[in-house]
């Protein structure tokens, strides 16, 4: 229970509700701590205002809202794609109204939080998903909203969870948010001990983050020119593209007129790009 494996069954299935279901209905949940982790309940004892808005994504059993709970917190919100472990967490919180338990998407889902917790769902996400996850928190956080938690500073043979390091998420999340903590863990369960980074990022919400769909593009070398012909106009701050080059991440001052960036990319007609609307 306490080691940090998770992929126990075939790492190339697709990650999808039948995976992260059947590993509940199997209970193969190498990742599950049994309790709030050591970092993140010293956090939540630092908040003081028990009335905000709080989501866990992919909450798994959700020790970290039963802690909110103890401590008063009154607006929590937990979802997960996993059918069997949502019936279990809506058994356990039935008769708490100051919790709502949500079977689901994460990326479909639609609200406004001031705090945001993360606990082990960014590493369960492929990596090719990670500019969606950072337009999508940036979507649904109020403004000066706060995403916390904790990611991995390491690598794993097999996967998931999919690991990474304080330089990459530095230059996935930069301008999207304010870096107000981005250090190494100091209380981790020992199993995790030197491989855990505790983070608190503010919204920037003096930004635009967009996603796009892209197409046309097959290696790294293209990847790079196209990112840096967006990167070049005025009013970007960041651009970043995903592993399989589906995707591309735009953090500006001004949402750039999707007519403009069609027509950067114009010099080769495979290339297609089209805004993601949330």
């Amino acid at each position: 229970m306490n080691n940090i494996s998770c992929c126990t069954v075939s790492c190339d299935k697709a990650l999808d509700q039948d995976y992260w279901d059947a590993q509940y209905k199997a209970n193969t949940t190498g990742w599950d701590l049994g309790l709030v982790s050591p970092p993140i309940k010293s956090y939540i004892d630092t908040l003081k205002d028990k009335d905000i808005a709080i989501l866990i994504p992919g909450c798994g059993n959700t020790y970290e809202a039963a802690y909110l709970l103890e401590q008063g917190f009154t607006n929590i919100t937990v979802i997960d794609i996993a059918p069997t472990l949502v019936k279990i967490i809506e058994e356990k919180f039935i008769t708490n109204t100051r919790i709502q338990v949500l079977l689901g998407d994460f990326f479909n889902h639609k609200g406004e939080y001031d705090l945001i917790i993360e606990q082990t769902f960014f590493c369960a996400l492929p990596p090719v998903m990670r500019q969606k996850y950072v337009w999508k928190m940036h979507e649904l956080l109020a403004k000066n909203g706060i995403l916390a938690g904790l990611l991995f500073n390491r690598k794993f043979e097999v996967s998931p969870p999919f690991g990474g390091s304080q330089e990459e998420y530095e230059l996935l999340f930069v301008n999207a948010f304010d870096f107000i903590k981005l250090e190494k863990s100091n209380n981790s369960i020992a199993p995790r001990s030197n491989s855990e980074l505790f983070f608190e990022f503010k919204k920037n919400s003096a930004v635009e983050v967009n996603l796009y769909e892209f197409e046309g593009i097959t290696c790294s070398g293209c990847m790079d020119t196209v990112t840096k012909k967006f990167a070049a106009v005025k009013e970007v701050l960041n651009v970043s593209m995903n592993g399989n080059f589906t995707e591309v991440l735009i953090v500006s001052t001004i949402e750039i007129p999707l007519e403009e960036l069609q027509i950067i990319v114009s010099y080769d007609d495979h290339y297609k790009i089209k805004k993601i609307i949330p």
